[in-house]
């Protein structure tokens, strides 16, 4: 009989600021070292972008080689890294075991946004998105979400693109089916790493216990939703979840959210040629953005090669925001970014996954 396989060591990334200091307090104790060791480690995890203790240099070396022996700073490889001609960087992460997650750095005027995800491939089916070609493989732990941010925070520093300002739960994967890693994946970003919670937005396309365990928590971070149409029917299509949880259910729970803190939620409506962009739609979406006090993204559809769909007009587009801003409901378009270089969600991978079937 085989042995089993090791325990792989603890992921620091992956602890709470606060657990993570009792952690390493409860290290270097049983190693007879003062309790500032903790503090030490901690400011080198948040504050620097080292890859690995032997970097921690105010530590003795007898201390880096035994962090080392314990624990992990679970940093993923760059499998591949593309820039747009718009700035856009999207990077292919490699997990520990093989698995690949996308993250994306969008860069703006005043704003550094990272678009990072919560799990290998997505089993929610959206027929508009490209990470559920290759189906769902796991959930990220919350070491992993984190080492986005941290590996993503270090490529845009040494690439000068200045601090990431803004966070979005966007990438591969829905983030509130997996509320065992996002959680604390939340406050470790939120209170470690100082990233604040009205910066921090995590999209999901409906999952209501995931919306109203988000709704109790005291941090004012964002939600976005998928919500892509605003009638029943029309959704099932797009987005096989309403089933479980329909629009009706949705709304109350989005108003459970609103009510709990006043957090403003935005819907994110992708417009795709004579599927959901019918002018008729239009009122119906502003009714109930206006009844939320949400803000509503038009967002271009980003054509995937397996979906022989395309992108509204612009004149459609112009249409479904003059409606909204009759209504009194704030709208934007989103400016398509990094379509020479695949950034839809799960692109990147999807063609990573085809290159390796071939």
């Amino acid at each position: 009989m085989s042995d089993p396989t090791p325990p792989r060591p603890i992921d620091l990334l992956g602890l709470v600021p606060d657990a993570l200091v009792v952690e390493l307090e409860r290290h270097f104790g049983a190693r007879g070292q003062k309790a500032f060791r903790a503090r030490q480690v901690a400011r080198w995890v948040y504050e620097t972008d080292v890859r690995g203790f032997d970097e921690m240099t105010d530590l003795p070396t007898a201390e880096r080689e035994a962090l080392a022996a314990t624990y992990v700073l679970g940093e993923p490889d760059a499998d591949t890294v593309e820039v747009s001609d718009d700035g856009t960087a999207k990077h292919l992460w490699r997990l520990h075991d093989g698995e690949l997650v996308e993250s994306v750095l969008i860069p703006t005027e005043d704003r550094l946004t990272l678009c990072l995800s919560s799990q290998a491939g997505c089993a929610m089916g959206c027929t508009f998105c490209a990470t559920g070609w290759s189906g769902f493989r796991r959930h990220l732990t919350a070491g992993e979400i984190v080492a986005q941010y941290r590996a993503s925070r270090r490529w845009a520093a040494e690439h000068d693109y200045g601090p990431i300002t803004n966070i979005v739960y966007m990438g591969m994967g829905e983030p509130l089916a997996n509320r065992g890693a996002v959680h604390p994946s939340l406050t470790i970003l939120n209170r470690g790493f100082g990233v604040g919670a009205r910066r921090i937005t995590v999209s999901t396309v409906g999952v209501v216990p995931g919306i109203l365990e988000l709704a109790k928590r005291p941090e004012q971070f964002k939600l976005a939703i998928s919500l892509h149409s605003p009638v029943e029917a029309l959704r099932r299509e797009l987005i096989p979840l309403e089933k479980r949880w329909p629009l009706p259910e949705l709304v109350e729970a989005l108003k459970a959210f609103e009510t709990a803190g006043g957090r403003r939620i935005t819907f994110e409506y992708t417009m795709i040629r004579d599927v959901n962009d019918a002018p008729e739609l239009a009122p119906l979406l502003a009714d109930l953005a206006f009844d939320l006090h949400a803000f509503v993204n038009l967002i271009p559809f980003n054509p995937i090669p397996w979906q022989a769909w395309g992108p509204s007009t612009s004149e459609r587009i112009r249409h479904f925001q003059s409606v909204l801003a009759q209504r009194g409901v704030d709208v934007a378009v989103r400016e398509p970014r990094g379509r020479d270089i695949d950034a839809a969600c799960g692109q990147l991978r999807a063609n990573a996954l085809v290159q390796i079937q071939e």
